[in-house]
């Protein structure tokens, strides 16, 4: 892959917690943000004039539910919104896994096949970790390696979840935590938290 100012992991919880309903929302959610002329001006924006961006499900275990995108204009920006809005819900429905599932982000982006300017992971649920190692440890290396680590909260069912991504999930330069109400609220808070982490370091 040509290199790119940014590879962003988008690490999206599919625990038992969201059901298909939630799951619907969340990645219609995604996908329409990938659609937006305003994301794709920030995706192209940087020196390089492309980002890359896959999406990874967790659960109890980790899938891969779309491969890197190299995203260098409204086709390709498009085109990743498509593979997003096909993608199944591929983990069997399971615990809230968060120190897993970050881990099995931070591979990913270790593995990243090109040159990356940044390397952002992209962390969303509705839970806390209640699964396998801990996440705060998990961020710990992901920020050792130089990789941000930004958390969206969805607080329908933990309304002070906000506070355990801030603590243990969050990390790395210009880290930053938000939250949403719930699933409606989802579309909308992607968009914006999207837009900041593509936007990173560079001038707006």
């Amino acid at each position: 892959m040509e290199a790119v100012d940014l590879a962003l992991c988008l690490a999206v919880d599919v625990s038992a917690s969201v059901d298909f309903d939630e799951f619907g929302l969340m990645v219609g959610g995604l996908a329409e943000a990938f659609r937006q002329e305003r994301i794709i001006a920030a995706a192209t924006a940087g020196p390089r004039g492309a980002i890359a961006v896959a999406l990874l499900f967790w659960s109890s275990r980790q899938e891969l539910a779309v491969p890197w995108i190299r995203v260098a204009g409204a086709e390709a920006g498009h085109a990743l919104a498509d593979a997003i809005d096909n993608s199944p819900r591929l983990p069997a429905p399971g615990a809230t896994a968060l120190g897993p599932g970050m881990a099995a982000g931070l591979g990913l982006l270790g593995r990243f096949g090109g040159r990356a300017e940044r390397l952002v992971m992209d962390v969303s649920g509705d839970g806390r970790h209640n699964l396998g190692r801990p996440p705060g440890p998990v961020r710990d290396i992901g920020v050792d390696a130089g990789i941000t680590i930004n958390g969206l909260a969805v607080l329908n069912e933990e309304p002070d979840l906000l506070a355990h991504y801030e603590s243990e999930v969050i990390g790395g330069p210009g880290a930053f935590a938000m939250s949403c109400a719930d699933y409606a609220d989802f579309a909308e808070a992607i968009q914006r938290k999207l837009f900041r982490e593509i936007r990173g370091g560079m001038v707006a």
